[in-house]
């Protein structure tokens, strides 16, 4: 996963919404933020999304497929 900085994602949704992805985290031992994360990673492997990583200091990019 990447370990460089972060972005920061906002958005509105459903409160049932939230509380499946909050007892979803809680399930999993996980931040609501990871469980996103999670979410989108298994979700763009299964759809065959490359997840590009990019480094902070410039030196080049990662294209990893997960899963």
């Amino acid at each position: 996963m990447a370990t460089g900085k972060t972005a920061t994602l906002s958005f509105r949704i459903e409160p049932g919404l939230k509380e499946a992805l909050r007892a979803a985290a809680e399930q999993e031992h996980r931040s609501i933020a990871n469980m996103v994360e999670v979410m989108i990673r298994e979700y763009c492997g299964q759809a065959g999304v490359t997840i590009s990583d990019k480094t902070i200091e410039g030196s080049g990019s990662t294209n990893r497929k997960t899963k």
